[in-house]
Order: structure tokens, then C-alpha cells, then sequence
């Protein structure tokens, strides 16, 4: 997180495709690190809930930035505590909704399915986009859909094209509240 502050003090606020200056338009506050437990990743899920639920209780809409995504469960259990279930935009190379890896129920691959298992998001609305990852199997491929998620892999956003790709991320979420989420290796690895 340190390192996403230094880089991006540098990051200028006109975006030229929107025609906006964020800060003249967002208010923002780097509320700086929410203390974790290095190795006790349930006990990092308590504390990042502990740490976030005010800010949510708040009506500030929290961006959270680094680390892996088991994270997440964290952070969507202090927004259902506050909003309830929500739609979940995801957008990765992998599903991260398998049930253990390497025997663990919470990690980096499990956080989805246990988010789904608390009834933290909604998955009638929520959908993920641009699954490329290796896998282990064909069944890999179905573990999300089977769940309820709808699934856009990256073959399928090259085949229908970005437009396309909102128009049906906006039509799955519908007007739920969303918690948007991206892990770095959505991207080319050419470019991340």
C-alpha cells in the first residue's frame, strides 16, 4: 500500500476521456492502513471488518488498495453489515471461487465462494469478467456459474467487445449497490 501512495502522488486529476477533474467532483482521504495479522488471515478478516464498518456506518465508500485478494472477504463483510448483500464486479484472470486450496478454506482462491456462503453478495447480480487463468480442469471453467455468477472470460470480450461487455455488466447489476473489485492480472501480463 505504501508503494501505490508514493506512485500515485504523481497521478494527475483531469481524466480527458470523461471531460472531469476528479477532485473538483470526489472528496478523498487517505485513511492510511488498516492493520492486519500477518499469518492469521481470520483474524485479519476481523480486523479489517472492525476497521472498515465505521467508515461504511459513515456513508464513505472505502477504496481499498493492495494485497491479494483474500482481502476482500474483509471488506465485503463490513459493506453487508452495512448495505447487505451486494452485486459483485469482478474482474481477474481467475475465478477465486474454489472451496480450499492446499486444504485452507480462506485464501486468495476461496474468498468468493466464502463471501457467497455468508450471503454478502448477491450473486443474481453479480458477474465476473475476464477469467483467462490456467486451471486445473474443465470443471474449473463451471465452479463460478454453477454457483449463479455470470461469467465473461477474456475470449469472450475480445469476441463481443468492450461495449458490449458494459452493456451487459450494467444489465446484470442492475441498480444494486456493486462492489467493484480488479486484481492486477485482469491486465496483459505484457502490461501489468
Amino acid at each position: 500500500p505504501a508503494a501505490i501512495r508514493d506512485i500515485s502522488s504523481l497521478v494527475k486529476p483531469y481524466n480527458v476521456p470523461q471531460k472531469v477533474n476528479v477532485v473538483d467532483e470526489l472528496s478523498g482521504v487517505d485513511y492510511g492502513d488498516i492493520a492486519v495479522n500477518p499469518g492469521y488471515i481470520e483474524d485479519t478478516y476481523d480486523r479489517m471488518t472492525a476497521g472498515l464498518l465505521p467508515i461504511v456506518e459513515a456513508g464513505v465508500t472505502p477504496i481499498c488498495l493492495g494485497g491479494d485478494h483474500s482481502i476482500t472477504l474483509g471488506e465485503l463483510r463490513a459493506i453487508a453489515k452495512v448495505h447487505g448483500p451486494v452485486a459483485l464486479v469482478h474482474f481477474d484472470s481467475h475465478f477465486d471461487t474454489i472451496d480450499s486450496y492446499f486444504g485452507k478454506k480462506y485464501n486468495h482462491g476461496t474468498v468468493f465462494r466464502r463471501a457467497l456462503e455468508e450471503g454478502l453478495i448477491d450473486v443474481e447480480h453479480s458477474i465476473q469478467i475476464g477469467m483467462r487463468g490456467t486451471f486445473y480442469s474443465e470443471d474449473d471453467l463451471n465452479g463460478s456459474t454453477e454457483l449463479g455468477f455470470k461469467v465473461l472470460t477474456t475470449f469472450d470480450i475480445r469476441e463481443i467487445g468492450i461495449e458490449e461487455t458494459l452493456k451487459i455488466i450494467k444489465e446484470r447489476v442492475g441498480d444494486k449497490k456493486a462492489f467493484l473489485t480488479f486484481d492486477i492480472d485482469f491486465v496483459d501480463p505484457a502490461y501489468a
